[in-house]
């Protein structure tokens, strides 16, 4: 199997001291059992290098809103007249100023009472977790949740309870079985772009006495009126107890954040690790972070044009065979299944100038890689027409009709709904 890797740039030569046994048979064991025996040598990640004319679907700028002179002008003027600002911990910003100024404008657009900003939507979801769910607390996760809510059960010592992809039925059953304690999910799940049952969700952890935590970072800024977020959409704001999010996607910058009471806020900066041990953000990521807030609100086309292009795709990708795994948004993901599938997939689609973003272990299931399609606001009709003609060239090439995902999709059409939940979770 061919495997195309960027080559990597000259380091100088220097000598490290030698890992201990017991760390140097890990690093061994991926060399050994990815690099070679999986990637045949190359990289799963590294393929060509995007030219000029490439059709880049790798990153989660929904809204196109990188280079908009506004935010762009806002943080240059913030970087000539604040320069990097107190370099501290977030713990010691307290008062008026235009960091607390933003969490309150922020969770106002959210439709929440009070909000923190933290350094990253993983370190929000790791802050938050560890200081709601102490040690012993089952804590019931969506199999497709976000790695870092994962990561903070385990900061929190709680109990990992997994919960069967966006069964309801299931995640009744288990807190039935384990008792009351913490929900977590993804409003959109990042790997496919399904979206979560919040409803239905929202009356099973009031029924049951439990904690619910939707992270939001894929929905807010494009889902919702003025992009506030599929929670706010759904009327759901009031009972749901925290939302988190990552600002790195369609906010287009560099940060988390987590909705709560003006109570729990304190609390969490006091005693969430990643909140105390970590430095604030810059001035200008809070001055550009407003001024994206601003055109959020007001550029509303760009969520009318990434909900029509998101829409174009899935109903084309859907009817050359592809399994799209339930996508109802701007993620759209072609599952491939082994991450050998997964590197011919990657060479078929960049050496016709289209780049998405591989997922796999340990972002999914070993079995189960997929090369992941952002769309964006900015991509025109003949992109997207473009990335569908190459989609419909290379099937044979990258052996479509062999993929797993593909016969998964082709026993939907006949088998009862259950089975196919069942069979799906299974793989």
């Amino acid at each position: 199997m061919k495997s195309n890797v960027t080559t990597l740039r000259p380091q100088a030569q220097y000598r490290n001291p030698e890992l201990a046994e017991f760390a140097a048979l890990r690093l061994e064991a991926y060399y050994r059992d990815r690099v070679q025996n999986t990637w045949a040598g190359g990289h799963i990640m590294r393929g060509r290098q995007p030219g000029a004319d490439a059709l880049q679907l790798c990153s989660n700028d929904y809204l196109a809103l990188s280079r908009h002179p506004r935010i762009l002008d806002a943080m240059v003027d913030s970087i000539r007249r604040d320069g990097n600002g107190l370099l501290m911990s977030g713990i010691f910003v307290h008062g008026a100023c235009p960091h607390t100024d933003f969490e309150q404008e922020l969770a106002d657009f959210m439709q929440a009472e009070a909000g923190v900003l933290c350094q990253s939507g993983y370190a929000a979801n790791t802050g938050l977790i560890q200081v709601i769910a102490g040690e012993g607390v089952p804590v019931y996760a969506d199999m497709m949740a976000h790695m870092s809510l994962w990561e903070g059960i385990k900061c929190a010592g709680a109990r990992p309870i997994t919960v069967f992809h966006n069964e309801v039925e299931h995640l009744e059953r288990q807190i039935l079985r384990h008792g009351p304690g913490v929900v977590v999910v993804d409003s959109i799940y990042s790997t496919t772009g399904s979206l979560a049952p919040l409803r239905e969700i929202v009356e099973i952890c009031e029924a049951q006495g439990c904690i619910l935590v939707a992270d939001e970072s894929d929905s807010l800024g494009t889902h919702g009126p003025n992009g506030q977020g599929l929670v706010v959409e759904l009327g759901l704001a009031d009972r749901v107890h925290f939302r988190t999010a990552s600002l790195a996607k369609a906010f287009a910058g560099r940060a988390g954040f987590v909705t709560c009471s003006r109570r729990f806020a304190e609390y969490f900066k006091s005693e969430s690790n990643p909140a105390i041990f970590s430095s604030t953000l810059l001035p200008h990521d809070i001055h550009g972070l407003a001024a994206t807030l601003g055109v959020i609100r007001q550029e509303d086309w760009r969520r009318e044009q990434l909900r029509e292009n998101a829409a174009y795709l899935r109903h084309e990708l859907d009817a050359l065979g592809y399994n799209l795994n339930g996508s109802e948004c701007q993620i759209i993901s072609l599952e491939s299944g082994t991450e050998q599938n997964t590197i011919v997939l990657r060479d078929a689609l960049e050496s016709r100038g289209i780049f998405g973003a591989i997922f796999c272990a340990p972002a999914t299931p070993k079995s189960r890689a997929l090369m992941r399609f952002s769309v964006n606001a900015g991509l025109a009709r003949k992109d997207l027409e473009r990335l569908v003609a190459v989609c419909r060239e290379i099937r044979d090439e990258v052996g479509l009709a062999a993929w797993a995902s593909t016969r998964r999709k082709q026993r939907i059409r006949t088998a009862p709904a259950v089975e196919v939940r069942r069979e799906a979770v299974a793989a």
